[in-house]
């Protein structure tokens, strides 16, 4: 396939900033249908990356690629370029996740101040919260028990980002292979109870969060019921 039929395709096909100056040239060879499958995956690779892109630019550089010819930028101005580009991309990353980490724990904090006057709520010196909903009278588990639970993990803001109630089947695990907050609260619980737990951030995934699910520095909120120790 020449190289004029490529580029106006792979500018409509990848990145659609502009109409077509001319029809898109058939997929009627298995040249041209490779080529156009491997022109989508370069495309997805690209908007994947999350840059921000000049699309005629971009085609230009593929294009004198392509051609084989004469770039406009030496490798040393690209990989200069490139790695500034980067580089800001990644502090800007960073200096996000520190703002919401801090924005985060403020919020945690507030609601703790507040959650810890609520009528029910209990405070241990770690900072966990928890409230029973229901007492069961069976064993309570060691650290060195293994547990069956059924459990609904939610945010600050309610939105719940894991249940095995929803799953349908309960889970098992070792309460020296979770989070403190877990491992302290279900220690406090007896076979049968059910439990809310308010985990601080220290007591959960801490500054790293758990992305993309878990934001960095989030109190989480479990409901909790002991089904078993093993």
């Amino acid at each position: 396939m020449r190289l004029g039929a490529v580029v106006p395709m792979l500018t409509v096909a990848l990145f659609a900033w502009q109409p077509a100056a001319q029809a898109a040239a058939k997929l009627d060879t298995e040249v041209k249908k490779f080529s156009y499958a491997q022109g989508a995956d370069l495309g997805k690779e690209i908007l994947n990356t999350k840059f921000t892109f000049d699309h005629e630019q971009l085609v230009e550089g593929l294009k004198d690629s392509l051609a084989g010819g004469k770039m406009r930028m030496t490798q040393e101005e690209m990989d200069a370029v490139r790695s500034s580009v980067i580089r800001k991309k990644r502090e800007q990353a960073i200096a996000k996740v520190k703002k919401m980490a801090g924005e985060n724990q403020q919020l945690a904090e507030d609601f703790l101040s507040k959650n810890s006057r609520a009528k029910g709520v209990r405070s241990t010196p770690s900072g966990l919260q928890y409230k029973v909903l229901t007492q069961g009278t069976g064993k309570k588990p060691t650290l060195e028990n293994k547990v069956k639970v059924h459990y609904e993990g939610k945010l600050l803001n309610g939105k719940v980002f894991d249940s095995s109630y929803k799953r349908g089947e309960p889970v098992s695990f070792g309460l020296d292979q979770v989070i403190p907050g877990w491992t302290e609260g279900v220690q406090l619980m007896n076979v049968g109870s059910t439990y809310q737990l308010f985990i601080p951030p220290q007591l959960a995934y801490g500054k790293r969060g758990r992305p993309p699910v878990i934001p960095p520095q989030s109190l989480l909120v479990f409901k909790v019921e002991l089904l078993s120790v093993e």
